[in-house]
């Protein structure tokens, strides 16, 4: 399969979950894949796993804090060095702040926004002037369903996800005429490590878990693997037509009024 073949991407927070499910999907489709994540360690590991997998892997671990521009850029010129212009940007790395707006504290705030706003768009402003000098690029930025629906007890993070979403669109406007396409993924419930662990924080997570996967209608939650495979397609030359947009993969939850 070879879907991205000759493509250079590079994919932040590609250690586990989400991320290195992305990571490996697009080695199987023929691109050179940079893991752009804060744990080395966690990020070579992966890139091992890959290269075992794949004959003529090309992947590269690369330890990146996507809250620094600087570091950012650093894994953009450490892909380039080693694959050539980067393709596709796939920005994953994110984490869960959940706080009371009244007592969260303004690190818990500043720490929300840092990796999951300011991060996205370090990203983008890392790879955009190559991708406009070529006038060839796509950019994937992971929101959630958090990005338009709300939970209580979740502030910040929707705050953070909604300005990903506004942040997706403004660029993919901007830099339409260019060739250079931005969009954004929405997952709802995937079995990630981070779910696991907010259900083995709960008092009961048996029934924790179970409630979890009563509310899709498709009465599971979605794989790591699911979210990859969109991104594939939104990286690949199949969707040349489709910016500024955002796909959902909720197994429908999100357009489901009631039960």
């Amino acid at each position: 399969m070879n879907r991205l073949a000759g493509k250079v991407a590079l994919v932040t927070g590609a250690g586990r979950g989400i991320g290195a499910a992305i990571a490996r999907a697009f080695v199987a489709e023929g691109a050179a894949v940079v893991l752009a994540e804060l744990d080395l360690d966690t990020a070579q590991a992966t890139a091992k796993d890959i290269a075992a997998a794949y004959a003529n892997a090309r992947v590269l671990a690369v330890k990146t804090d996507v809250t620094q521009s600087a570091s950012v850029q650093s894994a953009v010129s450490e892909a380039e060095r080693t694959f050539g212009p980067v393709d596709v940007l796939v920005n994953n790395a994110g984490i869960n702040v959940f706080a009371d707006p009244l007592t969260m504290t303004d690190d818990d705030w500043r720490r929300c926004f840092a990796v999951d706003l300011d991060g996205v768009w370090n990203g983008c402003r890392a790879v955009l002037p190559g991708m406009v000098e070529r006038r060839a690029g796509s950019i994937v930025n992971i929101a959630s369903t958090h990005a338009f629906q709300i939970i209580p007890g979740c502030f910040p993070y929707p705050v953070a996800k909604h300005g990903v979403i506004g942040l997706t669109r403004a660029l993919g406007i901007e830099y339409a005429p260019k060739n250079v396409r931005v969009n954004a993924i929405a997952p709802g419930y995937i079995e990630t490590q981070l779910t696991h662990d907010w259900w083995n924080a709960q008092p009961d997570p048996d029934a924790a878990r179970r409630a979890t996967l009563e509310l899709p209608p498709m009465k599971r939650i979605g794989k790591p693997e699911e979210v990859a495979m969109t991104a594939v397609f939104l990286a690949s030359d199949e969707a040349p037509f489709i910016n500024a947009s955002c796909i959902t993969i909720d197994g429908g939850r999100t357009a489901l009024h009631h039960e």
